[in-house]
């Protein structure tokens, strides 16, 4: 079946498209790429190949993206925040085809990564929307309150699959320091929206650490990561990158610590969406710094 069968082609377009491959998320994981070859010091790659890694990044996030829409399907009809998905909702049936259609994404990811990078490079790619697709999604998720930091590995890969680009055959301090705040980023970023729909997950059954342990305590796990990533994000500072690094770097941080500890006197729904959305714009300003950084450089 056409795994766009179910879909009235006059309905089909670019919302569609956008939400099912999650690709707000993809496009910030390409721009990661790209952040983690502006950190590493050596030969910047020619704009037209590293154009194509972020682009190969943001596709194989993209795969990713839809196969945890069309496995979680039974969970999104629990959950308000997700029953409107394409496949919760129906609008979309379920298919064959449309995993082969991810896989071709996913292959043709990682062999354009290879052509214009190299085989590291290549196989970050792929790590990246394996550890999201599979051990977060399919495997982690439903069983451990631990999925999230476990799939905070995603995001670190895309860092390392831009530091591959340019040095392959070591892995400079800078670099594997971005992919640890990127590890670190994750499960604040996605704890504040879990405490913001928790009655969602409960619902849902999945035990995120906001069910388990509360909205209060999560709140204080939260400030703790959001302090440990900020503080780490300066570090770079000592192996080459500039004071635009630094500026966006310490801008982040302290709007992102200032939102958690607003969190922590206040848990709650509220500020938990004020955390998530400070969250995106720590990791956009540093990573935005980053690439200004070394243009200027």
């Amino acid at each position: 079946m056409d795994p766009l069968a179910a879909q009235p082609p006059a309905r089909i377009g670019a919302r569609l498209v956008l939400d099912l491959f999650k690709l707000r998320i993809g496009v910030v994981i390409g721009v990661t790429a790209a952040a983690g070859a502006a950190v590493t010091p050596g030969p910047w790659p020619g704009a037209g190949a590293l154009i194509v890694l972020v682009l190969a990044v943001t596709a194989a996030a993209a795969a990713a993206g839809g196969f945890n829409q069309y496995y979680e399907r039974d969970l999104d009809r629990l959950m308000s925040r997700t029953r409107s998905r394409a496949f919760a909702a129906g609008t979309l049936m379920p298919s064959r085809a449309f995993l082969g259609l991810l896989g071709v994404v996913l292959l043709a990811s990682v062999a354009a990564a290879a052509a214009v990078a190299n085989t590291l490079a290549a196989v970050y790619v792929f790590l990246g929307a394996f550890v999201y697709a599979i051990v977060y999604t399919a495997w982690l998720k439903r069983r451990t309150w631990a999925n999230i930091v476990v799939g905070g590995l995603a995001g670190s890969f895309a860092v390392l699959a831009g530091a591959a680009a340019v040095t392959p055959s070591e892995l400079a301090p800078a670099p594997a320091l971005l992919a640890a705040v990127l590890f670190l980023w994750t499960p604040p970023h996605f704890w504040s929206l879990a405490i913001a729909c928790r009655d969602d997950y409960t619902r849902a059954g999945v035990p995120m650490l906001p069910v388990l342990i509360g909205d209060a305590r999560c709140a204080r796990v939260i400030l703790g990561h959001t302090v440990a990533l900020s503080l780490l994000a300066l570090v770079p500072l000592g192996y080459g990158m500039g004071p635009v690094y630094g500026i966006g770097a310490i801008a982040g941080g302290a709007l992102f610590i200032t939102t958690s500890v607003r969190l922590v006197l206040r848990p709650g729904a509220h500020e938990a969406r004020v955390n998530f959305h400070a969250s995106l714009a720590q990791l956009s300003l540093l990573l935005l710094a980053a690439l200004v950084d070394r243009a200027l450089a």
